[in-house]
């Protein structure tokens, strides 16, 4: 990544934002969707912003609590609009897994991944990430 796709919106939607090494490797999986870093951007002008900067809970993004981890918190976006999947709108299948340091207003990607190609979150990652 020369410029990572959330450049824009440091320090002007949230003071920090950055992801864990293993988000570029499954961003490069996931290339044969084209469009999806001008869609991360969207996510984050929209979705991360009304969740978490005005309170609206559109139920697209959810909190991941069984992981025994209290901060960060750690949340699960299942709806995410992709472009390259035609039709599909939100529905897409496309899931971004991500930590909200509160404090700090900080968001971190932790991992993205097709539905279609696995299932859930790898809770192994997100533990090696934030279990202290």
């Amino acid at each position: 990544m020369s410029e990572p796709f959330y450049s824009p919106f440091v320090g002007t939607l949230f003071k920090k934002i950055s992801h864990v090494p293993e988000f570029e490797k499954d961003l490069k999986r996931l290339k044969r969707f084209s469009s999806l870093e001008e869609d991360l951007r969207m996510f984050i002008k929209v979705a991360l912003n009304a969740f978490h900067k005005q309170n609206i809970d559109s139920r697209a993004i959810f909190h991941i609590s069984n992981l025994g981890i209290h901060s960060p918190k750690i949340y699960k976006a299942k709806k995410f609009a992709c472009k390259a999947l035609k039709g599909k709108g939100a529905q897409s299948g496309i899931r971004v897994i991500y930590a909200y340091h509160e404090e700090e207003d900080w968001i971190e990607f932790i991992e993205i991944y097709y539905k279609g190609d696995k299932e859930n979150e790898d809770r192994a990652r997100i533990l090696r990430n934030y279990k202290k």
